[in-house]
């Protein structure tokens, strides 16, 4: 597949969708990949290649607000490359997604230049948890993390475990500001026929398409045209912090003939209940949308009065493939217990 400059925002968009209220704005990679010269951009199934081919996967960690501060370089991920060759030993060529929802998605793309970009992705929509990732779910082996610790440093990370790896990364990204790149290698091409999601890219593409093209249509029309359930509309009237977590929220919505929707959110939304009975949860992407505008809106940018109106989007089904991965991307998973669908 040939992606062409002018499918960015199609692609953007769909990736927002994806993102579930996180994943960080798609808005800076959108400009950097805009204003360069690698145009049109060949995608590659996973078929298309050999199994052998060594991979890697490439993203940005910690808080991605904070990226409208500390702006990345050119060739953010540089450094990081270049330890991640010189611990496995080889040369990597070609590069996949490790987060396909909100600006992750676009991340791969950077390496245009000078890696075969893989269509395949590694969660299929916004995760807080390096863990998470679908290779380290699937337990395989060998896998290696880079990451920034600030002041040019690189930290990197072999760990049988993926909580030592997300325990490790993490630390070093704190320590390193806040935010910064990672790279995951020491796998193949052949190892994401199994263990990541084939043709994100391409799904999110679709996506965005589809949003574009019914973005000021009624409501229902916008959801029959992403394949979505429409869920909720109404007036946000309250927002209040878990006592137990705060960064768990619970936002109330006032919906239409008087329903009460209350979506919980964390750094994703992560359940919607209407009239205290459960909707929708994760793995299920829970869309929040500006119900006048129908932009896409981030947790972060939940507020009170704002009209919403939520979406569920299909999840990927390799989540659902087996339950020891369903598991991984539950409410529970995140700590909120009895949000799980039966």
């Amino acid at each position: 597949m040939k992606l062409q400059r002018d499918d960015l925002t199609a692609l953007a968009r769909g990736y927002a969708l994806l993102g579930s209220g996180g994943g960080g704005s798609t808005t800076m990679l959108e400009l950097m990949l805009a204003g360069d010269g690698e145009w049109p951009i060949e995608v590659s199934p996973i078929s298309a290649l050999d199994p052998a081919t060594p991979c890697l996967g490439v993203a940005f960690v910690g808080s991605t607000m904070l990226l409208g501060e500390r702006l990345p370089g050119a060739d953010p991920f540089a450094r990081l490359l270049s330890a991640v060759q010189r611990w496995i030993g080889h040369p990597v060529s070609a590069v996949c997604s490790l987060e396909g929802g909100g600006m992750n998605g676009l991340a791969p793309l950077t390496l245009a230049g000078s890696h075969v970009v893989v269509d395949a992705d590694c969660t299929g929509r916004a995760v807080p948890g390096l863990d998470q990732m679908s290779l380290f779910v699937d337990r395989v082996p060998g896998l290696v993390f880079a990451c920034d610790t600030g002041a040019d440093g690189v930290a990197l990370v072999e760990a049988h475990r993926a909580i030592d790896a997300e325990r490790v990364v993490r630390s070093a990204i704190i320590q390193a500001g806040g935010v910064g790149c990672a790279v995951l290698g020491g796998f193949t091409v052949g190892d994401l026929r199994e263990h990541a999601i084939g043709g994100h890219l391409a799904h999110a593409l679709e996506l965005g398409r589809a949003y574009l093209g019914a973005m000021i249509a009624p409501l229902p029309l916008l959801a029959d045209a992403l394949g979505a359930q429409l869920l909720a509309e109404g007036r946000i009237v309250s927002i209040s912090s878990s006592t137990q977590d705060p960064h768990v929220n619970a936002v109330e919505i006032s919906g239409l003939a008087g329903a009460v929707h209350r979506i919980v959110t964390r750094s994703e939304t992560l359940a919607v209940l209407t009239d205290g009975r459960l909707v929708a949860s994760a793995p299920t992407i829970i869309v929040v949308i500006d119900a006048v505008s129908q932009e896409i809106l981030e947790v972060t940018e939940l507020r009170l009065a704002r009209n919403v109106a939520v979406l569920a989007v299909p999840a990927p089904q390799w989540w659902n493939d087996r339950p020891e991965r369903r598991a991984k991307v539950l409410p529970s998973a995140y700590g909120l217990d009895d949000l799980d669908a039966a």
